[in-house]
């Protein structure tokens, strides 16, 4: 019983501390676990122009450092690039004419989440905060605005010493009249000539893809022939995504994938104590940013050996990058460079289409495989049902119908426990202080009623991986974003506007902690009736779906409780009448 009361204080004070910490990180203070507090990344991005500068290639293979650092140029007077809009079904992409980066990318089948109705907003409002004006709006992936960077850029380094090749700080002029509508798909194309060489850049956009085939036809107008390499690079700021909370944890940072090493995700801090660990030369692969729900990427062409890239540059910005050398291009000769890019939310179905291990940036972390198969068989679910929700609640009874022949041990475990309480608790006053006859008593008591103190765990021990699959997997889909259910419930991947599922969530934690035996120390009692105050105070802020699979899981544990509770009290009665 000692070993029980320590345990059950061990719950109560980490869940404590867990909750303070993510209130602390929820109002912008520092986490209590954290190495870098919030603040260091609040530090203004500085123009496309200028941030550029400072990822200027350097270290490229089979180019000199020398040679590859006289390719950045100069940051005194940043030339000035126009502005191209591309739309298709999916997209609503800007372009600079300045290396022709790709500066901004609009979603447009994805909206900005800030909520104005409810609870949360109401108190914000009545704190004097106001939702921002873009709520409901087409949400953007990159920008390029100060203190929100993040965009796709690509160059040309490996020039001889005095001279420089078409880089992302280079001025391009678009070909053409502009887009061009190809069927199904969209073209636009920028020219720069620098160094004697031309290089031509063609963006390829499908009217409802994510993936954006990127081409880079370099022809060499020298009279000697030229080594150039291109690099892939994505360049954004250490910041969280808009609606992050420290309620629950998701990853934002650099990625890096390889047939070799696999899936490796590189912090932001790690890059910038150049301690972060991952692949820098493959033949196969990509590299990538990632964040809650989306996720860019640069998938070169494969089976050619290059090099990538994780820097810290100035004015908290980060960038990864992959540079791949093109090869020897005689005087008057041309070479080609295919590569993807995905800029877009983590559709694991279309991502695998699009290179191996794209998929992975949904992280499951040891849980993958579990989750994996979970993943898949809910889209098979969704497309009977139509609606995540209800996907979510057959998903959630479907596995307690697996698991019930467990949970019925459990359960069966627990109600035996909750008959002989009283006579628990009359051993207690029996013996009083002395545990050592208390604690015989109690173990000849469950070997005469056939009782397994531990029988109401372990079976709940074996279906914890499941259950933690399942959080992982209704955290990380993006299919959750923006889907609705019934009546209030407009969006499962925010909070629940009028907390209605928390609050119900924590009245059934209530039921069923009184049909489980009352601890028969009163300390226990008391910290076993706080917990649903602490835990369903924690799901306040969580995913409404992820409190929904709580609130039905609970609901089903308490009725499949309650018919085991009633069989034992009829086979009680039964003995009793022989």
């Amino acid at each position: 019983m000692d070993i029980r009361r320590t345990i059950l204080w061990m719950i109560f004070s980490f869940s404590l501390l867990l909750l303070w910490n993510n209130w602390q990180v929820y109002q912008g203070q520092p986490s209590l676990f954290s190495l870098t507090p919030p603040a260091a990344t609040e530090k203004a991005a500085p123009s496309t122009a200028a941030a550029a500068d400072h990822a200027a290639p350097a270290n490229v293979p089979a180019v000199d450092q020398a040679q590859g650092a006289s390719q950045a140029p100069a940051a005194a007077a940043p030339a000035q690039g126009e502005m191209v809009h591309v739309k298709t079904g999916v997209y609503d992409l800007t372009f600079d004419t300045l290396g022709a980066q790709l500066v901004r990318a609009e979603l447009l089948d994805y909206k900005n989440q800030d909520a104005t109705t409810g609870i949360l907003p109401w108190f914000k409002r009545l704190m004097g905060k106001q939702p921002p004006p873009d709520a409901g709006s087409a949400m953007y992936l990159l920008n390029d605005q100060p203190g929100d960077m993040y965009v796709a850029q690509t160059g040309l380094v490996g020039a001889p010493a005095g001279s420089g090749y078409p880089t992302h700080l280079t001025p391009f002029t678009v070909v053409g009249a502009g887009p061009v509508v190809k069927g199904d798909t969209t073209e636009i194309a920028f020219e720069a000539t620098a160094g004697d060489v031309r290089v031509v850049k063609t963006f390829v956009l499908s009217h409802d893809g994510y993936d954006i085939q990127v081409r880079n036809d370099i022809t060499n107008l020298g009279d000697q022939a030229i080594n150039p390499s291109v690099y892939l690079q994505l360049t954004r700021d250490g910041h969280e995504p808009v609606n992050t909370t420290g309620f629950y944890s998701t990853f934002t940072g650099a990625a890096v994938y390889s047939q070799e090493d696999k899936f490796q995700k590189v912090k932001f801090d790690e890059i910038t104590k150049n301690k972060a660990s991952y692949i820098q030369q493959a033949d196969n692969g990509w590299v990538g940013m990632v964040q809650h729900y989306f996720a860019s990427a640069w998938v070169p062409k494969q089976g050619v050996v290059r090099t990538n890239q994780a820097l810290a540059l100035p004015d908290g910005l980060f960038a990864i990058r992959t540079i791949e050398p093109v090869g020897s291009i005689a005087p008057g000769a041309s070479k080609s460079v295919d590569a993807q890019l995905w800029v877009g939310p983590q559709d694991q179905r279309a991502m695998s289409k699009v290179a191996p291990g794209l998929d992975l940036v949904v992280d499951y972390g040891w849980v993958t495989i579990i989750a994996k198969p979970m993943f898949k068989f809910m889209i098979w679910l969704h497309g009977l049902v139509g609606n995540w929700g209800w996907t979510i609640v057959l998903l959630t009874l479907l596995i307690k119908l697996v698991f019930y022949p467990l949970s019925a041990a459990s359960y069966r475990s627990m109600a035996k426990m909750k008959l002989v309480t009283p006579r628990m608790q009359h051993l207690k006053e029996k013996f009083g202080d002395d545990k050592a006859k208390l604690n015989a008593a109690m173990m000849e008591m469950y070997r005469t009623e056939k009782i397994n103190p531990l029988g109401g765990c372990l079976p709940m021990v074996v279906q914890i991986p499941v259950f933690i699959a399942l959080y992982w997997v209704l955290l990380g889909s993006v299919e959750m974003r923006g889907a609705p259910w019934i009546f209030w419930i407009h969006d499962l991947s925010v909070s629940d506007p009028w907390f209605i599922l928390p609050a119900f969530m924590m009245l059934t934690m209530f039921l069923q902690i009184k049909l489980n035996p009352t601890p028969p120390d009163p300390t226990q009692a008391k910290i076993m009736m706080i917990m649903p105050l602490v835990f369903g105070g924690m799901m306040f802020l969580f995913p409404a779906g992820l409190v929904l699979y709580w609130c039905v899981n609970n609901t089903v544990s308490i009725v499949q409780q309650r018919v085991i509770m009633h069989r034992l009290d009829k086979e009680k009665a039964a003995a009793a009448s022989s």
